[in-house]
């Protein structure tokens, strides 16, 4: 009887932005060849005429590629189209297998251990995803993320500047992305420029810019931390010219990640899925899952997304002895975002100590009181998640939120 593994000629491919490189192994890991070609159509359709060297008789080609979603998405489009299976191979299981074999990082290197990964993972690895939605979901999470990371990177620039004129401003505003705050330091960029201006004015200034929140009070705060008599120098009109552009770029990427916001919504909910109901996940969470999870018919068990995510333990066997140790591989993307999800659930909040979720709560502690770590406790809950997540995707069910408990503040 054929083993299902002999049926497949396998060809792992490293995908870059002017050419690809691919290696062609059969199912003894035995490599047959190599190919070079460029990221064009013209160059895929000669790849695969000059692939049928290397096709073992009575087989068919079986794709891996570790990169579908950027340079190698066209060739992952185009072999699928062409009839062929392609799947997609995850980056840190291709590192992993690297590190395993000892393997220098060559583009050669990294398609032969895709291809061995499509042997050793068969029947385990996702189908390449050429699904628009996905791809534009996917899209609009990345450059949220940029954009947040980037308005971080802004308000810490922003606060290396301000600390010289303005050590304490931290007491005047909650936060630099407030509007209060960016109309007053791009109004008054540093102290001279409140010279002559009293509490009053100042302060029916905050109350225009903060919904009446702030108010004179406020006002003779600020006036009374700075010193407005201070002489410009040449020094400050450069740093206040500065700190305009630096609150003139902070400003828009505020309004360009309010704008993909508004469309990543639009994109979420032709999902029709029900993350959303699970009360601690909002669109924009739901949307990094989704976007890395793709479509959840790629993993038939939860244990298979677990393993993903690099969520579910490695099991180490020796004789009697069976240790497990915390998986580093994994989509790191997804194993964050469950991660931060699972401490959201389990954390309790004022004034009443009460839980965000009251099961995962319990279910922490419960593990906590077996006497697990509070870092294999909150893995638990992951793992207890990721069950949780695959159902509501699987069943497009809506998550039932348990009541509020208040706890005992000595047990959180």
């Amino acid at each position: 009887m054929t083993h299902p593994k002999m049926l497949h000629t396998y060809v792992g491919i490293d995908s870059h932005k002017d050419t690809h490189t691919a290696v062609f192994l059969d199912c003894f890991f035995e490599k047959l060849g190599e190919l070079s070609f460029g990221n064009t159509t013209p160059d895929f359709e000669k790849f695969l005429d000059n692939a049928q060297k290397f096709l073992i008789d009575g087989t068919s080609f079986l794709f891996g590629l570790e990169d579908t979603s950027k340079f190698g998405r066209a060739l992952a489009y185009f072999l699928t189209a062409s009839g062929h299976a392609v799947k997609h191979v995850n980056a840190y299981l291709v590192a992993g297998e690297r590190k395993n074999r000892n393997m220098e990082k060559t583009d050669s290197g990294d398609a032969e251990c895709a291809a061995r990964l499509l042997i050793t993972e068969f029947g385990k690895l996702p189908d390449a995803d050429n699904d628009e939605k996905y791809h534009m979901l996917r899209t609009l999470v990345v450059r949220r993320d940029f954009l947040t990371r980037n308005n971080r990177a802004i308000q810490s620039y922003i606060h290396s500047l301000l600390t010289i004129d303005f050590p304490n401003y931290h007491r005047f505003f909650s936060a630099l992305t407030k509007k209060s705050a960016i109309a007053f330091f791009t109004t008054y960029p540093s102290p001279d420029k409140l010279a002559g201006v009293t509490a009053e004015e100042l302060g029916e200034f905050l109350r225009e810019n903060s919904n009446k929140i702030l108010d004179v009070k406020r006002a003779m705060l600020i006036l009374e931390s700075v010193d407005t008599t201070a002489k410009p120098t040449p020094t400050h009109e450069i740093r206040n010219k500065t700190v305009l552009s630096a609150f003139r770029q902070l400003t828009f990427n505020m309004e360009e990640t309010e704008n993909i916001e508004r469309d990543l919504t639009v994109v979420y909910k032709s999902f029709n899925v029900t993350l959303t109901s699970l009360m601690g996940l909002d669109t924009v969470t739901a949307s990094q899952l989704l976007s890395c999870i793709g479509d959840i018919r790629n993993f038939a068990t939860p244990a298979k997304l677990a393993r993903y995510a690099g969520i579910a333990p490695v099991s180490h066997s020796s004789g009697n002895k069976d240790t497990r140790f915390a998986n580093q591989r994994g989509d790191r993307e997804l194993n964050s975002i469950i991660y931060n999800l699972a401490v959201r659930l389990i954390v309790t909040f004022k004034p009443k100590n009460k839980a965000q979720n009251a099961f995962f709560h319990e279910y922490y502690n419960k593990k906590l009181s077996e006497g697990k770590t509070k870092r294999q406790a909150l893995k638990c809950v992951q793992r207890r998640l990721v069950n949780i997540l695959w159902t509501m995707l699987t069943r497009n069910e809506d998550y039932v939120n348990p009541p509020y408990i208040e706890f005992d503040k000595a047990r959180t």
